[in-house]
């Protein structure tokens, strides 16, 4: 069962106003889907116990037979019209198969079969429901209201959706952009990480692109509208995650391509089988039970379970070790990647800036604890991002940091404030400094945003601060290098330099920086298009379209958007980056024993078909043939449960 994200036109940006009841995600049951699977498993899960404690038939019977309605009138009504245009559905001959084992009294075999492949499509139905979800609510991003100013100086509060290319808007401090634009006039910061994934606010001044959604830090701006609200960069990655969902074509089980060319087969040979001997004078009796017992021990339960097994297992494995794969498809399709791209901020980054330098300088009379005392209590008033990192950083220092007095904010400038009599200025070296001895520019060439503290009209000591590497990001590189034969490559809204700088530091040679989402679209779009299988892991806004185009797609999930974590394929739960290249190798041993259980499979259907036809198979030794055969691959792929198979993939064990 395959399902895909239906899209809707974006017509124009209408975001819920303020004060408006966000969306809920769609509830499970809500789904038609998943109401006739549960209908069926409970069914079935309460004539079960009654059929193996010897109750009579007639308790058990009609319970099973309601499994069936339930569970299997929706696929083998596809499976119907599917044949109108002469395509055998395969959910159409699990039906079939099941009612095959009931007609010859396996009742409780057709009834399981019809539950999973139940189950199975109202998990993928969920999927699909829940990216519709964050496709819709993305738009909420934007604000419902600008202040559009009139030529005459005059100020009209209206809807987003009114504004068009020319118009020039207010943007007060703490506001969100109303519409895709650039400054006319003012100064400030803009937080657009929802767009870019820039951890850090980027100055705005006149001139300066700003984008529908970002938000604004203490400065006003005026802007002019460039784009209709249906054509900002909000509306445009809603349409691309649509359109890349759509056109991402569900990739097949490599057993799915096998049981097309075995079920036009073993439907041909049950016709033959009983239409045969018929035709040379057999009794239609015995000829219906031979045909009944080859059609359960050609039954496709033992294919289908081939496959199913070792990648729930591997999936069950990899969820208690913080990854959620969200369906067998996607394990099975991790395994077959050959090229990984990345995004810095957030995934081979901690995604929040910290304190990486404290240098006061020659003449200062500072030492660090001093000059870092001194910043942290100036900027612990202010709600800029640089600001609480420094503070963070007093804190980690054990400093205790005194009250300031008189403080103030200037965009695009830094914060003043007066400390123990003092008067400390925080703020861009560019603004405040005369570079000489080149420390400003040392930091900045590293890869750190460079902070010059300024006491008493003095120049006292530069910060670095930079977006933290985790621990695990060069490691993490060198074994997806090593389980794809090429090192990943690096899309990133960040500047050239700072991502130059990580990619230096993970081993990473291939960079793409100041991309917007477009840009990392394309970049995935050029790989697929090169014969590459890309798996494409981010955590932003901004990552969603190649996320949802990518062959497969992992999200970091404790600073993911809810988008990013709706588009993508899998999700890194306990956001530890070396869980990605696990995953990928656990997903290699989980295909191989998919391959192992066809073997298993393929020799008992072949051998007993061969008794069947060439002998006379009792059907209880054929059913317990039957049956064995899906024990044994069953079990085998159980194998993947085990502790030490998570321990070899971590350890880059992909077989």
């Amino acid at each position: 069962m395959t399902s895909t994200l239906t899209p809707q036109p974006v017509e124009r940006a209408k975001p819920a106003r303020t004060g408006a009841v966000a969306r809920r995600p769609t509830r499970v049951l809500a789904l038609p889907e998943a109401r006739w699977a549960a209908a069926a498993t409970v069914l079935f899960l309460l004539a079960l116990p009654l059929q193996l404690t010897g109750a009579p038939a007639w308790t058990w019977g009609p319970l099973y037979a309601l499994s069936y309605v339930t569970g299997g009138w929706e696929p083998g009504w596809e499976g119907l019209k599917a044949l109108k245009d002469r395509t055998l559905d395969v959910d159409l001959l699990m039906v079939v198969a099941a009612l095959g084992a009931a007609a010859i009294g396996q009742v409780m075999d057709g009834a399981l079969l019809i539950v999973i492949f139940a189950t199975s499509g109202a998990l993928e139905a969920l999927a699909t429901a829940r990216t519709a979800d964050s496709v819709r609510g993305l738009l909420d991003l934007a604000p419902a209201t600008a202040t559009r100013l009139s030529p005459d100086g005059g100020e009209q509060t209206v809807a987003v959706e009114e504004l068009t290319v020319g118009d020039i808007v207010l943007v007060r401090p703490g506001e969100r952009v109303g519409a895709d634009g650039r400054v006319l006039d003012g100064a400030s910061e803009v937080d657009q990480a929802t767009i870019t994934g820039e951890p850090l606010p980027v100055p705005k001044e006149r001139g300066d692109e700003v984008f529908a959604g970002t938000l604004n830090g203490t400065g006003a701006l005026r802007v002019r509208v460039e784009r209709d609200a249906s054509d900002s960069v909000i509306a445009r990655i809603v349409r691309m995650v649509q359109e890349a969902s759509e056109t991402k074509a569900p990739t097949q089980l490599f057993i799915e391509k096998v049981e097309q060319r075995y079920s036009l087969g073993m439907v041909a040979a049950a016709l033959a089988v009983f239409l045969v001997p018929l035709a040379f004078g057999a009794q239609l009796t015995d000829a219906l039970l031979r045909a009944m017992t080859f059609m359960i021990v050609a039954s496709p339960c033992a294919v289908v379970l081939a496959t199913m097994p070792p990648l729930l297992s591997a999936i069950a494995n990899a969820g208690r070790h913080g990854v959620l794969v969200k369906s067998a498809v996607v394990m099975e399709r991790l395994g077959q990647v050959d090229a990984v791209a990345l995004d810095k901020t957030g995934t081979l980054t901690g995604g929040s800036p910290r304190v990486t330098d404290v240098r006061p300088l020659p003449g200062s009379g500072l030492d660090e604890r001093a000059l870092l005392t001194l910043a942290a209590a100036a900027e612990r008033p202010s709600e800029h991002p640089l600001a609480r990192a420094v503070v963070d950083a007093a804190r980690e220092w054990g400093l205790d940091l005194p009250d300031a007095q008189d403080f103030t904010s200037a965009p695009g400038v830094g914060v003043t404030a007066v400390v123990g009599g003092r008067t400390v200025t925080v703020g861009a070296p560019a603004r405040l400094l005369d570079d000489n001895d080149g420390t400003a520019a040392e930091l900045e060439e590293s890869g750190r945003t460079a902070v010059l503290v300024v006491v008493d009209g003095v120049p006292a000591g530069l910060l670095g601060i930079a977006d933290r590497l985790r621990p695990d990001a060069a490691a993490t590189v060198a074994s997806l290098t090593r389980l794809t034969g090429s090192a990943p490559v690096l899309l990133t809204g960040d500047n050239p330099r700072a991502a130059a700088h990580v990619a230096g530091e993970v081993g990473i040679d291939d960079v793409r920086a100041g991309l917007l989402p477009q840009d990392k679209l394309d970049a995935v779009r050029e790989m697929e298009s090169a014969g590459r299988k890309v798996l494409v892991v981010g955590d932003g806004v901004n990552d969603a379209p190649a996320l949802a185009a990518a062959h497969t797609g992992i999200a970091m999930g404790r600073a993911g958007s809810d988008l990013a974590l709706e588009t993508a394929d899998a999700v890194i739960v306990r956001d530890e980056l070396a869980a990605v290249p696990a995953t990928v190798a656990l997903s290699r041993r989980a295909r191989r024993l998919v391959v192992q259980n066809l073997v298993i499979a393929g020799v008992f259907i072949a051998g007993l078909v061969v008794w069947d036809l060439a002998g006379d198979l009792p059907l209880p030794l054929g059913v317990a043939g039957h049956e064995g055969s899906t024990v044994l691959v069953g079990l085998n792929g159980l194998r993947l449960l085990r502790e030490g198979a998570w321990q070899r993939a971590a350890a880059g064990e992909s077989g």
